[in-house]
């Protein structure tokens, strides 16, 4: 079996225990009320520093180089692949 299938089956089982301890948690044990607060903080915060992240990669990434002051002679290059294309036939 190679390390990836190892990896594999190691996640597999992990998650598997760990949906059997969160039921337990959630509904067996006297803790419920609070695995449920400490859940539902976790989902919010989780979902809230992804948000922060895109906000701040929007507010420090430099804006883009608009197209019209690009220099770009898109004719001349395509009339000088043809050129090459011919003179190698």
């Amino acid at each position: 079996m190679s390390n990836d299938q190892i990896l594999g089956w190691g996640i597999l089982i992990g998650s598997i225990a760990g949906v059997v301890a969160y039921f337990y948690l959630v509904f067996m044990s006297p803790w419920a009320w609070l695995t449920i607060q400490v859940s539902a903080f976790a989902a919010l915060a989780a979902v809230l520093v992804i948000i922060a992240w895109i906000g701040y990669t929007l507010a420090t990434t430099p804006p883009p180089i608009p197209l019209e002051d690009l220099d770009l002679d898109l004719d001349s290059e395509v009339e000088a692949e043809t050129t090459t294309e011919e003179e190698e036939s």
